[in-house]
This record gives C-alpha cells, structure tokens and sequence, in this order.
C-alpha cells in the first residue's frame, strides 16, 4: 500500500507564490507519471499539471500554463508545484496522483492541501 503525503498549501495575496509537495510512502514503485489536480467549490476535479517520471516531460492545463512549473525528485518518489502569479481562481483543494506503470490512469491519490487565494 502506498500514500501520498501533500504538504505546503495554504493562504496567500493574489500574486503571490506558493509551492506544493508530494512524497510518496514507499521507494519501491514503477510510476508512469506523477501529477496534480485541484478541486473548487461546487466545482468538478479538473486537471493542473502532471511530469511523466521517465524523461520529465511536464504538461499544464492551459489556466496554469505560464505560472505553474512541476518537477520531480527521482530519489524520493516527490512531485513539487511551484505557483506563481496566483489568482483568485486558483483557490482549491490540490491533490497529487500517481499513475503506476501498467494502471489505466493515476490510481493513488494523496488526501489533498487546501490553496486558498485572497483578492
């Protein structure tokens, strides 16, 4: 059984910057990619970003595009989010996501880290 562990949401002015973690639980994992989704009030999950674990290539919704840069830490099983230039509309709860190798879309979820964005 793995876990997620998110860390480092919180409260900030628009404009400002925050920067998300995720580690996973156990070193021992075949991931095909590792990424980030977000939840809005009265709103569905939608999709953030995400960086495929073998070669990095990174992908954004086109909302974050130019604000947000996803990376990854190999050795500790870690996704990181660095947002910048936060607006309102980026106010949400952000979860991280595993897709392991051989699943057919990301099937571990962490247990999501409240972004709130003040105007």
């Amino acid at each position: 059984q793995v876990e997620l562990v998110e860390s480092g949401g919180g409260v900030v002015q628009s404009g400002g910057s925050l920067r998300l973690s995720c580690a996973a639980s156990r070193r021992t994992l075949s991931l095909y990619a590792m990424g980030w989704f977000r939840q809005a009030p009265g709103k569905e999950r939608e999709f953030v970003s995400s960086i495929r674990w073998s070669g990095g290539s990174t992908y954004y919704s086109d909302s974050v595009k130019g604000r947000f840069t996803i990376s990854r830490d190999i050795r500790k099983i870690a996704v990181y989010l660095q947002m910048n230039s936060l607006e309102p509309e980026d106010t949400a709860v952000y979860y991280c996501a595993i897709h392991r190798v051989g699943a057919d879309n990301y099937d571990v979820w962490g247990q999501g880290t409240q972004v709130t964005v003040s105007s």
